[in-house]
């Protein structure tokens, strides 16, 4: 291997602008982090027990189809069948007539313009679909039949036609240049081709190599075809390959990597794709992880605070939900300028800065919602709106962002590929099912006096148990004492309290025994309405009752009226 190699005491002083950190753990993890000034500013994440399969494609078989979603739900081989929507689904597949119209890359036929999933598919219909997002929580991969396979300078869509440049290339003339660069390679008929960002002002013969790259890989996934009933039949590369083939450009400095061979593996592949780069890629040999090294561990750790600063004394506060993200902009300490306007669009231009390293570090996704500080003059706020979106034309999800409303609130969308980072590397608490709440010993006894009461009152059962925490279980046997030994004695059953300190405070374990100590099975402990029993209330006068109780209210006894007298 002819990379460099990186010891203890130059990887300080070698530290570049911007730098590619690699660590690579064989089989269990790979981590990749893209820092600048030793500042964290993309992650990417892989573990060995959630493998990624978005981008894979497949030869699946529709195994139902429901006209009331018009989606499609596709077996290709995974434990969960995936979910196909119309939208998603390649005119090819279209019936009659429609079957024949050829699909525009940028053009893609609108929904009102397709036919219902019924009359398209139908159930054991064979079908190459392609993996657009994992599968989050319950739901299984979302696919779709348009087909894309990436290389290191273009994509190639099989079944497409035209030719493309990559949205984040802006400039009119590029694009134009571009786009007849490539049509002098002549691409082959039945194919479309994007030009990527990565391929912009690259020669014509590396435009060309990737090309028949493409070629010669989609001819090894048409002889899969015919040999494969339902299965994979194009496998993306692994984190290592995938992030620097679409991640890294010009203005990375240096690949650092902590695994020779994975080290390996970076500059051979750079070497086919960007020969020139493949000197830049180097193996740290040292007993200091990689991310210690260059202290990015404590970074990491912060990245699924709830709260996050901001360089003058500002906070964002991030909240995920199942449906959205929630972000609160606070001016917290900036107290640097005189009026509140300028204090507002000072703080807002910070937290556009952090608000979109923060969605592709944690790689939020789904319906973003930022409160921003209200500001009055209509300039700043476009100011802010439009530092979202240089911010965002570095992101590789595809976002969408709305005018500031009246109310001073930002809405977004952002491409949601797969499970956020916090979803990712967290579980939720058994305590808490998530919500981070859990209910107060008082809160929790109460409840269980309610529900004594109501197991007690059962004829079958002759004794309770009761499990419950330390905490509950202190408040109960202090505080609620003499409430439950009178329970205990108008019934005149038992109940046994038992304490369990691994349970949370809101745990409460209730189980009724009848008298040969057998647990009671009751599936309904409420009475019916017809064994309702209402009491009269007793019709007393206020006099008797101030008798019976030996108090009397003056408030309310009315004095008799004395003749030639005003009352007061």
């Amino acid at each position: 291997m002819t990379s460099s190699r990186i010891g203890p005491r130059t990887a300080e002083t070698a530290m570049s602008k911007q730098e590619m950190l690699i660590n690579y753990v064989p089989g269990e993890e790979c981590r990749i982090a893209v820092v600048k000034d030793n500042r964290l500013e993309e992650l990417y994440q892989e573990r060995a027990s959630a493998e990624s399969h978005v981008g894979n494609m497949y030869k699946g078989k529709v195994v139902n189809v429901e006209p009331s979603i018009q989606a499609a739900f596709i077996e290709f081989g995974l434990e969960r069948n995936g979910f196909l929507h119309i939208s998603d689904l390649h005119p090819m597949y279209f019936p009659g007539e429609a079957k024949e119209q050829t699909e525009r890359i940028g053009k893609k036929t609108p929904r009102r313009d397709r036919p219902p999933i019924q009359r398209c598919l139908r159930r054991g219909q064979e079908i190459l679909v392609q993996v657009l997002k994992e599968g989050i929580g319950t739901k299984g991969p979302t696919l779709t039949s348009y087909l894309s396979i990436p290389g290191r300078f273009l994509v190639m869509m099989p079944y497409m036609e035209r030719l493309g440049v990559s949205r984040k290339i802006d400039d009119d003339e590029t694009r134009r240049a571009t786009r007849q660069l490539l049509d002098e390679l002549n691409p082959p008929d039945g194919f479309g081709f994007i030009v990527r960002t990565a391929g912009n002002g690259r020669p014509k013969t590396e435009l060309k190599r990737d090309l028949a790259f493409l070629q010669r890989l989609w001819k090894a996934i048409e002889s899969r075809m015919q040999e494969t009933q339902i299965g994979e039949l194009y496998i993306e590369s692994d984190l290592v390959i995938r992030t620097i083939r679409d991640v890294f450009s010009s203005d990375i400095n240096r690949i650092v990597v902590d695994n020779e061979a994975a080290a390996r593996r970076a500059r051979d592949f750079l070497r086919i794709v960007n020969p020139r780069s493949s000197s830049n890629v180097a193996f740290y040999d040292a007993p200091i992880p990689l991310f210690h090294r260059y202290k990015l561990e404590e970074q990491l750790e912060n990245i699924n605070a709830r709260t996050v600063p901001l360089p003058s004394g500002g906070t964002l506060v991030i909240d995920q939900t199942e449906a959205l993200v929630a972000i609160d902009v606070n001016s917290g300490k900036m107290r640097e300028n005189r009026d509140a306007e300028t204090t507002a669009y000072r703080t807002n231009f910070e937290a556009a800065d952090e608000i979109c390293r923060q969605l592709r570090l944690r790689d939020l996704g789904g319906v973003i919602v930022n409160d921003l500080i209200d500001m009055r003059q209509a300039n700043r706020r476009r100011d802010i709106e439009q530092r979202f979106r240089e911010n965002l034309k570095s992101d590789r999800a595809r976002s969408r962002i709305l005018s500031i409303s009246q109310l001073g609130i930002l809405e977004m969308t952002r491409q949601r590929m797969r499970p956020s980072l916090s979803r990712s590397i967290h579980i939720d608490c058994h305590h808490c099912d998530g919500s981070g709440q859990v209910k107060s010993p008082e809160s929790v006894v109460l409840n269980v006096m309610r529900r004594l009461a109501l197991l007690l009152s059962q004829s079958s059962v002759a004794k309770a148990e009761l499990t419950v925490s330390p905490d509950v279980a202190f408040e109960l046997l202090n505080r609620k004492r003499t409430q439950l030994v009178e329970l205990e004695r108008r019934r005149n059953k038992p109940v046994v309290v038992r304490v369990d300190p691994n349970e949370s405070l809101d745990f409460v374990r209730l189980i009724g025994l009848d008298e040969r100590g057998g647990e009671v099975d009751i599936p309904d402990l409420l009475p019916k309405d017809k064994d309702l029993l209402l009491v009269p209330i007793a019709d007393t006068s206020p006099q008797e009752e101030d008798v019976a109780t030996g108090e009397k209210d003056e408030s309310t006894t009315e004095r008799p009226s004395v003749p030639g007298k005003r009352r007061r």
